[in-house]
């Protein structure tokens, strides 16, 4: 017996995602969850049917996520992480015992969603508000399909913010907040401790709180949050911490004291000193999540870190030339990328390749990256959020100086440059190359990874 058409199925997952998009976009915060909310009351409340781990912060959401995911898989527990945004396809947000969901899947947990979701929207339309948006759909399909699997833990991250991400229906059981740094300001706010405020949203009373090393006026706002509903607070690094940690082959092997634990030379194929540390909140969150208080077997976590990926965050994609993708898109972003850049890759000589949405700070990502890169290639993005190429360049001519700035109208071309120009006067040099570095933006990642053949994720 056949199975489904394929060609049937792309143009059907092709159709419903631009049904999708058609709404209002995930950037465009409604500060109500109501919506949401009314939709899964229809569903039955797919999201109570498990427990879930719940992750906010600017940076390292994701890889946090795929890591406590890995840990909890490794343990024989059936999961669900939510993830955004997607590299590659929208499937990818939405995935299931570490897997994303097929295209079948997607169209068929949209089917049966869409008529109640259709019902919120009349009345919303009809009471003056908007429909539900981009987000808040796929945030009511992954709750549906992880109830469906069924799961035993959602892993859920944050779209924006916290406390009206439509992600924040859920009631966790823990609560992780990786490092807050200033992005999206003009949606969350324009100081840290705005933007904590907005974070710290998603700690429920009953949950336990991991919490990464802050900012200051970051910890205050969260403190405070925590000291308010009396919640179980696990800090970096008092609660837990990175006591060692060796760059090695292919990643890195890192000491990890936790609550319950010291976890010995963990071997983590992830390179950065920022991978260590969301390495060990996973490991907090995922002693949190078992709520027996006892460490974890060490077999099981050195087989799950074992495994984790993190694609488009410091991945290699080309040997010949260097290519090296990051989906870094803020200052603090960028300035850990080149912290592990110089720690992870021997280049003699860096060119960046940088497209970056015209939201986002340019001006501080750039002068992060410009004692590290030699030259910077200016290029473009498909999506009308991006900086024009021109705009961007200028920006970049007054960091770097307009005898390090190129422009290129492709992705490919831009690569081209780049590494043209990294790999010059290099035939003198023994042993040491140059390499071509794309960030930015998380779209940027995604269509350079395209190009170099990385269409999984």
């Amino acid at each position: 017996m056949s199975g489904p058409d394929p060609d049937a199925v792309h143009d059907r997952l092709g159709v419903v995602y631009a049904e999708i998009l058609s709404r209002a976009p995930e950037h465009d915060i409604d500060p109500t969850l109501d919506r949401v909310r009314d939709v899964l009351d229809l569903l039955g409340n797919p999201q109570r049917a498990y427990k879930a781990v719940h992750v906010t912060g600017t940076n390292g959401k994701t890889s946090t996520s795929r890591m406590v995911e890995s840990l909890v898989r490794a343990h024989g527990l059936r999961t669900g992480r939510f993830t955004s945004p997607h590299l590659t396809s929208v499937t990818e947000r939405i995935a299931i015992d570490g897997e994303p969901i097929s295209a079948e899947r997607f169209i068929e947990t949209y089917d049966d969603v869409i008529p109640y979701i259709s019902m919120i929207d009349e009345r919303s339309v009809a009471g003056g508000g908007p429909r539900l948006s981009f987000f808040e759909v796929l945030t009511v399909m992954a709750y549906a399909a992880f109830a469906d699997a069924p799961i035993d833990v959602a892993i859920v991250e944050v779209g924006m913010g916290g406390r009206w991400d439509s992600t924040n229906v859920i009631d966790a059981q823990v609560s992780v907040i990786t490092p807050i740094a200033l992005d999206h300001v003009r949606w969350l706010g324009s100081s840290i401790a705005e933007i904590a405020a907005e974070k710290a949203g998603i700690i429920k009373s009953g949950a336990t709180a991991i919490v990464a090393t802050q900012p200051p006026a970051a910890r205050r706002v969260i403190e405070a949050r925590i000291a308010e509903l009396g919640v179980l607070e696990v800090s970096e690094p008092d609660g837990y911490c990175v006591m060692d940690r060796t760059v090695a082959v292919g990643g890195q092997v890192v000491t990890v004291r936790t609550p319950a634990a010291v976890y010995e030379d963990v071997m983590i194929p992830l390179h950065g000193r920022y991978q260590a540390h969301n390495a060990a909140a996973a490991l907090a969150a995922t002693e949190a999540l078992m709520g027996s208080g006892r460490a974890l077997d060490g077999a099981v976590v050195q087989e799950a870190f074992g495994t984790v990926t993190s694609p488009g965050r410091l991945e290699l994609v080309s040997s010949s030339p260097v290519v090296i993708v990051d989906a870094a898109h803020n200052p603090a972003g960028a300035q850990a990328l080149v912290e592990s850049l110089d720690e992870a890759f021997a280049l003699r000589r860096v060119v960046a390749v940088v497209a970056m949405m015209s939201d986002k700070e340019a001006e501080g990502f750039l002068a992060e990256l410009e004692p590290h890169v030699s030259d910077v290639v200016v290029t473009s993005m498909p999506t009308d959020r991006a900086f024009e190429i021109e705009e961007l360049a200028e920006i970049a001519d007054d960091v770097f100086g307009d005898d390090r700035v190129y422009r290129a109208s492709t992705l490919a071309d831009a690569i081209d440059a780049a590494a043209a120009l990294a790999e010059s006067d290099m035939a003198e040099v023994s042993g040491v190359g140059g390499g071509v570095i794309v960030t930015g933006s998380v779209v940027l990642a995604a269509h350079a990874r395209t190009l170099f053949g990385r269409d999984t994720a």
